[in-house]
């Protein structure tokens, strides 16, 4: 017997995959829910994204905003990373100097 799951369920599992990146495996086995229905779910979002884009084209669509905001925490992820090597770096350097 199939399951249902409530739309605001639904669209808590769609952020989690666009807007954290999390793998359908993860969520997966975090939540119980199949792949089949998180890509389902995805894709309905993504529908549903467009016809917002479509009837207001001024406005970026929700999609297009989760897709950016990964894009941006994992750019931020990636400098604090090197921000850190660096104040590494200028602290063993400074060491050798004294």
């Amino acid at each position: 017997m199939p399951r249902s799951y409530t739309p605001e369920f639904k669209k808590k599992i769609v952020r989690l995959h666009l807007d954290e990146g999390r793998t359908y495996k993860s969520i997966t086995a975090e939540y119980g829910v199949s792949k089949a229905s998180i890509s389902a779910w995805c894709s309905e979002f993504s529908k549903e994204c467009q016809a917002k884009a479509i009837a207001d084209p001024e406005t970026k669509n929700e999609a297009e905003l989760m897709k950016e905001n990964r894009r941006l925490r994992k750019e931020l992820e990636e400098s604090r990373k090197e921000n850190l090597f660096l104040k590494k770096a200028a602290a063993f350097f400074a060491k050798e100097i004294d």
